[in-house]
């Protein structure tokens, strides 16, 4: 009786966790495999276990329903097959995990309309960006514009498509997952053929993804939270505007997605970590400092250390900003020897300073250095010195590494202590700053590619 009070009580209170759902599979080509199951959360995923299939490929996972939402399940070639982790199970046959197409459905509804659904979806996309093409040549071509008839057509046809994919979402449950994913999923997923030859959807597509809560939780458990970013700044780079009223267009979107997240302390810092990352990875400098500035200006939402000192950097580090005067402190070398002069950055004597700042301990670090130190030559004949920071702590390391280097180097073995990495704030390896020779900022290249770029367009960089 006692026991039966305590199991009541429990489940009354939430004392016990709901009961576990499973997913099951037979894949003859996975047998006697490790089979895993992953999470999205967010940015990232998560495991939620793992088996080993049978001789005949047979497993059982399970999951709970704090998992429900899209998972990946693979076997030991890691070529995840996407799941929904719905609430009445899911089983599954096939040969391949990694082979989609042979893969049925067994159980699971939710799965069975997402299949059924992305199979219809794919054509109808095509189907549209075929039309959207003659759409455009039917409306823009003198050629054509004055055909009403097939005009009219288009129309009709497009529309009928529309209401189509409309219709079949609408008809799903209002409370399932895929219900809410669909639209999604079809948002990022149509970004490029909207770009290329539905260009008429760019105002209601770019409205979408500012009109989107980016704190849902459903959207953490989506598996497209880092496309929703890629997909969107993407297309507002590429929305046929000038690059001002595309960095506008961005500034928009920043501020949208900035403001859902203000309740949601963890994922606003995520969130901010990885657009600045992405726009700092497309060279998209005023967003990036834009988006910097907004997050340093507010005050509802505590930010992470690390975070905090990166977008600081924008702050102290706008391009137009007077540098501060770097020292060359510790072993100065060029070429792995020693060397007394010059012993600052204001004594190099040409137009324009590069200073990298590195180590030989840094993979990303070796990967950059070995394109540039091929470019530095023509660099150089366009007025541009290098100058290499080095964060190594061992000079050894230190001087085998500057060997190849065309380019003064230095170190005063204090890793992310030294001086220039508190003045420059720099917070990754490699980092580039371009200075001109007045000492303001005029570049923060991430690449290599990006400054050669640069170089190219504002130096006319190719030999003759």
């Amino acid at each position: 009786m006692k026991r039966s009070l305590v199991l009541l009580c429990c489940l009354f209170f939430g004392g016990v966790s709901s009961i576990a759902q499973t997913l099951s599979g037979t894949f003859p080509a996975h047998a006697n495999q490790t089979i895993t199951l992953e999470g999205a959360k967010g940015l990232n995923t998560y495991s939620i276990g793992s088996t080993k299939a049978d001789e005949k490929g047979q497993f059982t996972l399970s999951y709970a329903a704090a998992d429900y939402g899209i998972a990946f399940l693979s076997g030991e070639d890691q070529k995840p097959f996407v799941v929904i982790l719905e609430k009445e199970g899911v089983k599954l046959e096939g040969q391949v995990l990694s082979e989609a197409s042979t893969i049925r459905i067994l159980e699971g509804k939710e799965n069975r309309w997402f299949e059924h659904y992305t199979q219809e979806q794919g054509k109808r996309e095509q189907a549209l960006s075929a039309w959207g093409y003659l759409q455009n040549l039917y409306q823009n071509d003198p050629l054509f514009a004055t055909q009403q008839v097939p005009n009219q057509a288009i129309l009709t046809e497009l529309l009928r498509i529309q209401r189509e994919d409309e219709a079949f979402i609408a008809s799903l449950p209002t409370d399932s997952f895929v219900r809410w994913f669909l639209p999604i999923r079809k948002l990022v997923s149509a970004v490029g053929a909207v770009a290329q030859y539905r260009t008429a959807e760019l105002p209601q597509t770019i409205a979408a993804f500012r009109g989107m809560d980016y704190s849902d939780p459903r959207l953490a458990k989506s598996g497209l939270f880092r496309d929703l970013f890629e997909s969107q700044f993407w297309l507002l780079e590429n929305s046929g505007g000038t690059l001002e009223e595309n960095y506008q267009r961005m500034e928009v979107s920043l501020d949208a997605i900035l403001k859902t997240l203000e309740k949601d302390e963890l994922r606003y810092n995520e969130v901010v970590g990885y657009v600045l990352e992405l726009l700092e990875r497309r060279s998209l400098t005023q967003a990036a400092e834009y988006l910097a500035l907004k997050v340093l200006e507010q005050n509802k939402v505590s930010l992470q250390p690390r975070l905090a000192r990166q977008l600081e950097g924008y702050r102290a580090m706008k391009i137009g900003t007077q540098v501060p005067e770097i020292q060359f402190t510790g072993d100065v070398l060029l070429q792995g020897k020693p060397i007394t002069n010059p012993t600052r950055l204001s004594e190099l004597t040409a137009p324009y300073r590069l200073v990298i700042v590195g180590a030989s301990w840094c993979p990303a670090c070796t990967e950059e250095m070995t394109q540039l130190i091929p470019l530095y030559e023509k660099w150089n004949k366009q007025g541009i010195e290098a100058i290499f920071v080095s964060l190594d702590t061992d000079p050894k390391a230190f001087q085998a590494y500057s060997e190849g280097m065309p380019f003064i180097a230095f170190s005063d073995y204090k890793k992310w202590d030294t001086q220039v990495v508190q003045d420059y704030y720099v917070s990754s390896s490699p980092s580039f700053y371009l200075i001109d020779q007045a000492g303001k900022l005029l570049l923060r290249p991430q690449s290599v590619k990006q400054l050669d770029a640069w170089v190219d367009w504002k130096l006319g960089g190719v030999i003759q």
